[in-house]
């Protein structure tokens, strides 16, 4: 039996664009393309498309995702794995659920509330590893330093500028007008590295750090990471920002720090 590409897009709550990128990275190659050029998919493929969804819900990246896929062959086995990640995952959700539950209950009865309590399930360090991996634990220490140094207004006031810099982007991406290298856009990448520049211990904000580099990194996490793509808007917005912030690279950043 199969499915054509629009009905496995419905079916997984995601895009034939996104579909289309999978088979691009080898992460779920159609089983077939017809003669129409339409992607059609076997159960087989149905099959890996579900393992990648768990990943990516696991927080893998796409890259990591294909290189758990090469080396995984018992597909049965994968899966029992995924079911026990998923049931941990299930396990911390309900500790949250329950955190709150105990919260909003000590508020309505003007108990008092117990720290340890509040804050079971919640992990504030869940990218700690992936900055570490990327970038080195020291980027991480001095990030993570400078936003425990905020106070409660700095780190509403930094939100809200990356809350509108995700919503300007979104914005230009949906308007049929604009383009990656149009002037609106490349106003958005300028504001977008200043931010950047801004997080201390990054490659943006270091002197001598390579700055081309880093942009092009990110750039292109923002397309292959649904995590970070669902800032744009998905996929298509994500790649929008991509193609802008290169062009701003190549044509208004010193050619020192390239």
């Amino acid at each position: 039996m199969e499915w054509s590409i629009q009905q496995i897009a419905r079916s997984a709550g995601t895009t034939s664009r996104t579909l289309r990128h999978y088979d691009e990275l080898g992460v779920v190659p159609p089983s077939r393309i017809g003669s129409n050029g339409y992607r059609y998919y076997d159960e087989h493929a149905l099959v890996r498309l579900q393992r990648v969804l768990l990943l990516r819900e696991l927080g893998l990246a796409l890259p990591q995702i294909a290189d758990v896929l090469t080396n995984e062959y018992d597909e049965a086995s994968a899966l029992t794995t995924h079911l026990s990640l998923l049931r941990q995952e299930q396990d911390r959700l309900a500790r949250q659920i329950a955190a709150v539950e105990h919260t909003i209950t000590a508020l309505r009865g003007g108990e008092e509330l117990m720290a340890e309590t509040m804050f079971d399930g919640f992990d504030h360090t869940q990218y700690k590893d992936e900055v570490e991996r990327r970038w080195g634990k020291d980027a991480y220490a001095r990030s993570d330093a400078w936003w425990r140094g905020m106070s409660d207004e700095e780190r509403r006031n930094w939100r809200t500028r990356v809350e509108q810099l995700g919503r300007d982007w979104i914005a230009a991406a949906e308007a049929a007008e604009v383009t990656a290298d149009s002037p609106e856009a490349q106003e958005l990448a300028r504001r977008h590295i200043d931010w950047l520049r801004s997080v201390p211990g990054t490659p943006a904000a270091e002197p001598g750090g390579d700055l081309n580099a880093y942009v092009r990194g990110l750039a292109e996490m923002y397309v292959a990471d649904e995590r970070f793509a669902a800032n744009y808007g998905g996929v298509e917005g994500a790649s929008f920002v991509r193609d802008a912030l290169h062009a701003y690279i190549e044509t208004s950043e010193p050619a020192a720090e390239r």
